[in-house]
């Protein structure tokens, strides 16, 4: 139950973080389908971040030292680095859906189709090959997660349910990423700027009417989704693909999609969304090796259903869910619409 729990997380938070980031921008009347695009983005800077940190000498001594703080705090460095490219990435999509009031959808597609290009052309530049890796091979991503060596805990230690599932073999990204969420999230619904970032998705002539800059507030939108998103590929990468860039994240752009419509446009919703998505494609991942109840029964693999069928599953409940909850959606009035200020 433990490793159900822990894998889960880790799918689900990068969900939730980019989640939000749609929330974001589209609440500021900005569609972006380009979190995609964003999220490779953020994986592929991060990923070069931390090959970068790991040429310094003071890195190289906290790793031989085994100074998880020094090792922690690089890790959040390069989170914030993430964030920041998803940002200017971002850019690209607040220019041509603000200023040049082009069709958003259009924009944000070839935000998508331009990251892979990008991030690979620049693989291929620097590892001469179509993945870029950490310097150590495998596991090398183990150096920002908390292992029982870490924390002083003696291997033969018998770890109570809470430290077993929340503490070790967990990356403290994942609980940065939840603060973050709740932070953000109280920031768009709790104060004065949030109100105005939703106003502008809503009516932006009244808003424009009390003395709010539309494009300002917009133009905040797009570029604090572009770096949750950017923020939430890096995360996804590092926990989920042994921090390495290939120029792919396994649709978690247009996953977070779904959730976000799937929420409603609501952080709660977008949570327990976020959760549920994770569980299946936890499922999916490792259903081969899932031990639900601890008795060493691979429940699942007992089921006489193809392997494929396991890997769908979260895209094909994605698609059940949307076309259940599709008309109970409550989208941003304004959302898509290029702002003109002679509309009435």
């Amino acid at each position: 139950m433990s490793f159900l729990i822990q894998q889960t997380l880790l799918y689900a938070i990068p969900l939730m973080i980019v989640a939000l980031a749609g929330v974001f921008s589209e609440r500021s009347g900005v569609i972006n389908l380009a979190l995609e695009g964003i999220m490779i983005m953020g994986a592929f800077v991060g990923v070069v971040a931390v090959r970068s940190f790991q040429g310094m000498q003071f890195f190289i001594d906290a790793e031989v030292n085994g100074n998880w703080m020094t090792l922690q705090l690089v890790g959040l460095a390069v989170m914030l680095i993430a964030a920041v490219a998803g940002a200017v990435f971002s850019l690209l999509l607040s220019y041509s859906a603000i200023n040049l009031r082009a069709d958003q959808t259009i924009g944000g597609t070839a935000l998508n189709l331009l990251a892979p290009a990008i991030s690979l052309f620049l693989i291929s530049l620097i590892a001469k090959q179509t993945t870029l890796n950490l310097e150590g091979g495998l596991n090398s991503a183990d150096i920002f997660m908390l292992k029982r060596s870490t924390l002083g805990i003696s291997p033969t230690e018998k770890l109570n349910f809470f430290t077993d599932t929340f503490v070790v073999k967990n990356y403290p990204a994942t609980y940065i990423c939840i603060l973050v969420f709740i932070v953000m999230a109280v920031i768009l619904y709790k104060t004065r700027f949030g109100l105005r970032v939703r106003s502008c998705g809503e009516n932006p002539q009244a808003a424009a009417s009390l003395g709010i800059n539309v494009f300002k507030m917009r133009y905040a939108g797009v570029t604090i989704s572009g770096a949750l998103a950017g923020m939430g590929g890096f995360v996804y990468a590092m926990t989920t693909q042994n921090c390495s860039a290939n120029g792919d994240v396994a649709g978690f752009g247009f996953l977070a999609l779904a959730v976000m419509i799937f929420g409603n446009w609501k952080p709660l919703n977008i949570a327990f969304a976020s959760l549920l998505f994770g569980l299946l494609k936890c499922v999916a991942v490792s259903f081969s090796t899932l031990d639900i109840n601890g008795d060493g029964i691979f429940f699942l693999t007992t089921i006489p259903v193809s392997s494929y069928f396991y890997m769908m599953l979260p895209y094909l409940i994605t698609l059940i869910v949307l076309s259940l909850t599709s008309k109970k959606s409550r989208a941003p009035k304004a959302e898509g619409i290029p702002y003109d200020k002679g509309m009435r």
